[in-house]
């Protein structure tokens, strides 16, 4: 697909994917989220950097945390936020994509947020309407996830400084989950040199190997040493029949347990991007110990989400 999430002088235009990032464009993100960080560390609630700007949520899958995120990035960057929910509006009646959109642009629209099921979706609306109205892909199919992906990364710097010694492990359905594509993307980005992603066979996508990671079936082998272990939940609601015997089955072979953990680095951290099934993907005691760093992850996502609107519409 043409890269028109970056301008012509490199600069971000919208933000669709992982892919076609520079390392600059990421490395500007995360300094731009240190500055939000340290805002609020000095107690300051808002500031006006969009004060004037309309920013929509626009939702055609159900996400609570997501939404949410960017609801209060968008407020704490003093923007008007207007949520709608698709599923009961005029999407359901039968209205084109792009005439809901161009709708909302009549109502001065200068942003979207855009979740959707269908891959390709926000480039598509991003292709199709005036370049001055910005793009924000909160997640499309199984495709990807971007500002996760970012806040992700973000958070392993944070913990860990320097990302060209690390050997991280994605755990768990990574054949429907557009999170792991997004952290892959940005890892390699960063110069992660040893990433593994482990799972079922049925869960590995084939030739998963050309994204630049090493695939394990053998869950205690995969996350031997290393340094972030990074948790995925099951996508039951992408799979069209039974990939793995059972729940319980799935999570004796591939679930995070204390037990588990001594065969990682003693500082290895570990992350999830919610929502947590306790007791199928992890251990409660793995979830609530102080080697999880998944409430920092909530946290870190606020500024990342900022950081990504305020230099898309900063003037």
């Amino acid at each position: 697909m043409e890269n028109i999430q970056i301008t012509s002088d490199g600069k971000l235009n919208h933000l669709l994917s992982i892919e076609g990032l520079s390392k600059k464009i990421i490395e500007d993100i995360f300094l731009k989220a240190d500055s939000f960080l340290d805002s609020n560390n000095n107690n300051v609630k808002k500031v006006d950097l969009l004060n004037g700007k309309t920013i929509f949520n626009l939702f055609f899958e159900n996400s609570t945390r997501t939404r949410t995120t960017f609801e209060i990035a968008a407020k704490k960057l003093s923007a008007d936020v207007i949520n709608l929910n698709v599923d009961t509006s005029s999407q359901s009646k039968g209205e084109s994509i792009l005439d809901t959109i161009n709708n909302l642009i009549a109502m001065h629209a200068d942003m979207f947020v855009i979740r959707h099921g269908q891959s390709g979706a926000p480039y598509f609306i991003a292709k199709n309407i005036d370049s001055r109205i910005k793009v924000i892909n909160a997640g499309d199919g199984n495709h990807a996830h971007p500002t996760q992906g970012l806040l992700d990364a973000y958070t392993i710097r944070h913990f860990k400084k320097e990302f060209h010694n690390l050997k991280i492990a994605i755990i768990g359905d990574i054949k429907h989950s557009r999170v792991a594509r997004s952290d892959i993307n940005a890892l390699n980005l960063l110069g992660v040199p040893e990433i593994r992603v482990v799972g079922p066979n049925t869960l590995i996508p084939s030739g998963i190997e050309d994204l630049g990671v090493i695939p394990y079936s053998n869950m205690n082998d995969g996350i031997k040493d290393v340094d972030v272990i990074m948790m995925l939940r099951l996508q039951k609601e992408r799979m069209d029949n039974a990939l793995i015997p059972s729940q319980e089955e799935y999570f004796k072979a591939y679930g995070l347990t204390k037990e588990r953990m001594l065969l990682a680095n003693k500082n290895a951290i570990v992350m999830h991007p919610g929502p947590m099934n306790r007791g199928v993907e992890i251990e409660s005691a793995v979830a609530d110990s102080k080697q999880a760093v998944i409430l920092s992850q909530v946290s870190f996502g606020i500024a990342i989400r900022m950081a990504v609107m305020a230099i898309l519409l900063e003037d």
